[in-house]
């Protein structure tokens, strides 16, 4: 079964920075879109950045967070990382990780709280 594991969450103050991570099992991972996600509490989960596969390793930002935020794979390690820099307190939320062929299927998600 397919299976998506978040980490790296925390708590930080505002202008911090924050790695975190996703490791997949159960797919065939170098080919595959992947993407992070979050939500606040009382909003719906939102996109926060795409990556695709293969050689080209397209990358896509909500403007919110473009210029901040990096999303990155290793295909070796089968995991994708999103590095957050200049953290604000609006970033704060639950993060998930997703592969776009499969948008039914979600981790536990990590906790990313962010004070001024």
């Amino acid at each position: 079964q397919v299976q998506l594991v978040e980490s790296g969450g925390g708590l930080v103050q505002a202008g911090g920075s924050l790695r975190l991570s996703c490791t997949a099992s159960g797919i065939v991972f170098a080919p595959v879109v992947m993407a992070w996600y979050r939500q606040a509490p009382g909003k719906q989960r939102e996109l926060v950045a795409r990556i695709e596969g293969g050689a080209g390793r397209n990358t896509y930002y909500i403007d919110s967070v473009n210029g901040r935020f990096t999303i990155s794979r290793d295909n070796a390690k089968r995991s994708i990382y999103l590095q957050m820099d200049s953290l604000k307190p609006e970033d704060t939320a639950v993060y998930y990780c997703n592969v776009d062929a499969l948008p039914d299927i979600w981790g536990q998600g990590t906790q990313v709280t962010v004070s001024s």
